[in-house]
């Protein structure tokens, strides 16, 4: 008796195979695909099935493709879940990854209109800017923007912050409770600068999270622009439906 994948196009039958060794195991995230003509020899295949085959796994997030250097197999996504004001180390940590930061600049800035808005100041006015690529397991996960009031942005700025969370350092060290946020969450392509920062082609498909922290009072003392992978990970949340009054 013959089974479905009997029938299925010769490029899906490739397609499972290989996508069978990944799931096992034989082929594990950073490993390269054998070559096209390898995959054709094995596969007894045309150069355009193996094309397709390749293509379709591309897709669905298995394999990319690195200009010059070949196919290979991708990083599981990780998913984070949005349910609580928490910073990076935290979430990394509670995922079961390690969590390391490699700091790329640190200075004061004059606030662009967006940024002023965000820390309630007037537009023009100096606040401190720090910039980092956060790693989970050593892999680049994120690029991170973070804006914080001039004065409390230099007393950060004065610590390791490839070794201590902004968060920790605000709450334990500055005592600025972290009370509450708004999150933006957006999905756009990584210009020059960002995929750089990144280790991603530009174009590359990434999230946006714009997250501003209040600190007691409703003061906004924390603002950030997060920019993270979006091949290597997922968000979820869970939401609750508020009752419908009768009509």
């Amino acid at each position: 008796m013959q089974n479905d994948s009997e029938y299925a196009p010769l490029y899906a039958r490739v397609e499972t195979a290989l996508a069978a060794e990944i799931s096992a195991g034989s082929l594990s995230p950073g490993d390269r695909l054998p070559t096209e003509d390898q995959l054709i020899e094995r596969f007894a295949v045309s150069r355009t099935t193996v094309r397709k085959a390749v293509e379709n796994l591309v897709a669905r997030g298995l394999v990319e493709i690195r200009r010059g250097k070949g196919t290979f197999v991708t990083e599981p996504k990780l998913t984070q879940p949005l349910t609580a004001l928490s910073g990076f180390v935290e979430d990394m940590t509670a995922l079961g990854r390690q969590a390391t930061a490699r700091l790329l600049d640190k200075r004061s800035v004059p606030a662009t209109e967006d940024v002023a808005r965000q820390l309630g100041v007037a537009r023009g006015a100096l606040v401190y800017r720090i910039e980092r690529v956060r790693l989970a397991d050593g892999v680049t996960m994120s690029f991170d923007e973070t804006y914080l009031p001039l004065d409390v942005g230099e007393k950060v700025a004065s610590n390791d912050l490839e070794a201590e969370p902004i968060f920790d350092l605000l709450e334990l060290r500055y005592d600025l409770p972290l009370i509450e946020a708004e999150y933006q969450l957006e999905a756009v392509t990584a210009d020059e600068r960002v995929a750089q920062a990144l280790g991603v082609a530009a174009g590359s498909p990434i999230f946006l999270i714009e997250r501003t922290s209040y600190t007691e009072g409703q003061r906004p003392v924390d603002y950030e622009k997060l920019y993270y992978r979006g091949d290597l990970i997922r968000f979820s949340t869970r939401l609750s439906r508020q009752p419908r009054r009768p009509t």
